[in-house]
């Protein structure tokens, strides 16, 4: 997007993001989950970081937390308590040491202490000559709230300072840590919830947040928190971090012990990956990692941006939920002819997986969302099902998104859209299933070979409104495919992979694919040779080949070998077809290309129309094809008086008794190797 529409976005992204902000942080409530509006802080960080000179006072990226609540105190911070930006993949995580390395103007040592994210409340406690004086959130992160007593019944956090020796105790220490709830605490509160009659919470960190809050610290008490120290601010003077959660377990403080040191940004990767997939293993919510330049002095150097440290940066795990737009609505025909619209959106990862479509199912569902072309959206994958979308959010629109209506006639083969219930269906019965062959057809070997396509595969995905024809499987992306259920991303990869590998087709393949009535692989041969003949064997793009037939006329068609009247008008009624037509644009703008066809030169068999019948012992019979075709001859299906040779192999048919009537002359196989070169 240009600079104009960058702004424009710039400002919608501030006001929802800060209104779901204060109703998290000042309300205590939320209005998305934590993963939307990271997902739209993130939006908003990238496109500011685009356009640098954008960025305002009050923009989000530029504060933490909202304003402290009127019941308690207010505390202001000895230093701001920072939050951080956040990294998505690998590519954000190594865009964020090249803005340090650029800031510093220098590369720095690849030494980094790496710690669970840990899902809770951000506190800060305060000691004076060993024991608790305060604690407080980290409210707007300059100004926090005072929840000492409250605190204090967390028993993780030390009340006093333990150590050996009573002079390393500093006269004031200030420390940073995390309160948060179990998973089997919070499971316990919500049996009390149930049993009460009461709503049951969404997640732990809700309770923690709404605990350390409360008024009454002995409601507090009975929530069982638990806590996290993991910064020391002062008190100390330690070169490493890692030497502060070694001095903060010396102090009586528990740390937590996953937390580690690691030499390169591939083990910060390692790491990162391995707790994704076994963060269910802990008995605490994480939603990622924090990646800290272990080097204490040159992390405060590098200072802080707006409200973030430059030496550390939070790596997400893959949201389960994220927002995105919705660039359009297209409308899939499945198996029976049920049209389903199925929402273009623009990629976004949900789930560790690149999602760019998600299912509507009907119009219904549609009006009930409110959703429009244009929105901003909320797309969920809970439990690495389906990605849906769950929310549209209608103050992020601009006045230009546009309604969704359900076409009149079928975009398949323009047959009467009827209403069934909640469905829309094509009024051709044997519409959907003619469209399932098709793509059956332009799969299967003689056509675009793509074997990790099975009939079961492709059902599935018009099912799911991944593709609606054929020409769609071009367009597949390896996201969709993963969040299917029994698929996963090394089938999805592989599938892909292979779509890729075959967008390169040869002429004759892609003629056969187009499954055009009477015309059979050797008809397409004809067909493909003629019409690269006629541009002289130059490149021939898949938009052209309308034209070019419509050239030939039914009449220029007849004279080719094989090709009778009754093929050349099927021929022709399918290229004067616009929705044919249109078909080919469309595997065009799918990447599909031709590879340039090479004329025939003329060979030992140049004239020659050449049948072949019966089992060939020493090749197969598309090798035999080959070896013909290299050498100028013209293969045909059906012995015919144009037909100059046949070619009989063992248990030959009934083509053998008409090539002796008609006098053609027939050979054997020995004397085909000879004729044809062994």
């Amino acid at each position: 997007m240009d600079k104009k529409q960058a702004k424009e976005r710039i400002e919608r992204l501030k006001k929802e993001i800060n209104r779901d902000r204060y109703a998290y942080h000042v309300l205590n409530k939320s209005l998305i989950s934590d993963a939307a509006l990271d997902s739209l802080k993130k939006e908003l960080f990238d496109l500011e970081n685009q356009y640098p000179d954008l960025i305002t006072s009050d923009s989000p990226t530029q504060r933490v937390g909202g304003k402290p609540l009127k019941e308690f105190k207010k505390v202001r911070h000895e230093e701001t308590m920072l939050s951080f930006n956040d990294a998505f993949s690998r590519e954000d995580v190594q865009a964020w040491l090249e803005r340090l390395e650029n800031y510093l103007n220098r590369k720095v040592k690849r030494e980094f202490y790496v710690e669970l994210k840990i899902d809770g409340l951000a506190i800060e406690l305060v000691y004076e000559s060993g024991v608790f004086v305060q604690g407080s959130t980290r409210g707007d992160g300059i100004v926090g709230e005072d929840v000492t007593q409250n605190l204090k019944t967390v028993e993780p956090i030390p009340l006093s300072l333990m150590t050996v020796k009573e002079k390393e105790i500093p006269r004031r220490l200030v420390v940073r840590g995390e309160v948060f709830l179990s998973r089997k605490e919070f499971e316990r509160i919500n049996r009390e919830q149930e049993k009460a009659g009461a709503k049951a919470y969404a997640n732990p960190r809700n309770i923690a947040a709404g605990s350390v809050r409360q008024l009454d610290p002995k409601v507090t008490a009975g929530r069982r928190l638990d806590s996290f120290a993991y910064d020391i601010v002062s008190g100390f003077d330690l070169t490493k971090h890692e030497k502060e959660h070694e001095k903060l377990k010396e102090l009586g403080f528990k740390t937590n012990p996953n937390n580690r040191l690691v030499q390169s940004l591939e083990e910060v990767f390692e790491f990162r990956d391995y707790w994704e997939k076994h963060r269910e293993k802990l008995d605490y919510e994480i939603d990622g990692i924090v990646i800290i330049l272990n080097d204490n002095d040159i992390y405060g150097e590098a200072g802080a941006v707006g409200k973030a440290p430059r030496a550390a940066i939070a790596y997400k795990f893959s949201p389960r939920e994220a927002t995105t737009i919705v660039q359009n609505i297209l409308v899939q025909v499945g198996r029976t002819g049920t049209l389903t619209p199925v929402a273009e959106l623009r990629p976004v990862e949900v789930g560790g997986v690149r999602i760019s479509h998600a299912t509507l199912h009907n119009l219904d569902q549609i009006r009930k969302l409110g959703l429009k072309i244009g929105d901003t959206v909320v797309i969920s994958r809970a439990g690495d099902v389906i990605p849906q979308i769950t929310s549209v959010l209608a103050k992020m629109r601009t006045g230009r998104e546009k309604e969704f209506r359900m076409p009149e006639t079928c975009p398949v083969d323009g047959s009467k859209v009827e209403k069934v219930g909640v469905f829309y269906r094509c009024s051709n019965p044997k519409c959907g299933a003619r469209n399932r062959e098709l793509m059956r057809h332009l799969v299967s070997r003689s056509a675009f070979d793509i074997r990790g396509l099975g009939p079961k595969a492709l059902d599935r995905f018009v099912d799911e409104g991944l593709i609606s024809d054929a020409a769609d499987i071009f367009s597949l992306q390896k996201g969709d495919i993963a969040a299917l259920e029994r698929f996963g991303e090394k089938s999805a990869e592989k599938i892909v992979g292979e779509i890729g590998e075959k967008k390169s087709v040869e002429l004759p393949r892609l003629i056969y694919s187009l499954g055009i009535l009477h015309v059979g692989e050797e008809t397409a041969q004809t067909l493909a040779a003629a019409l690269a003949w006629r541009l002289g064997a130059k490149e021939i793009e898949i938009s052209h080949l309308a034209g070019i037939v419509k050239e030939m006329g039914t009449s220029g068609l007849e004279e080719l070998p094989d090709i009778g009247p009754k093929v050349a008008e099927s021929i022709t009624l399918w290229f004067k077809d616009q929705r044919n037509v249109n078909f080919l644009e469309k595997l065009e703008r799918n990447g599909v290309r031709l590879l340039p066809m090479k004329v025939a030169a003329k060979g030992k068999l140049s004239g020659q129309i050449i049948v072949l019948t019966g089992t060939l012992g020493t090749m197969p019979r598309e090798e035999a094809k080959e070896r013909i075709r290299a050498l100028g001859g013209d293969v045909s299906e059906s012995v015919g008086k144009q037909t100059t040779l046949v070619v009989a192999g063992e248990n030959p048919g009934s083509k053998l008794q008409k090539a002796r009537e008609l006098g053609i002359r027939v050979i054997g196989e020995e004397e085909f190797l000879s004729l044809a070169g062994k």
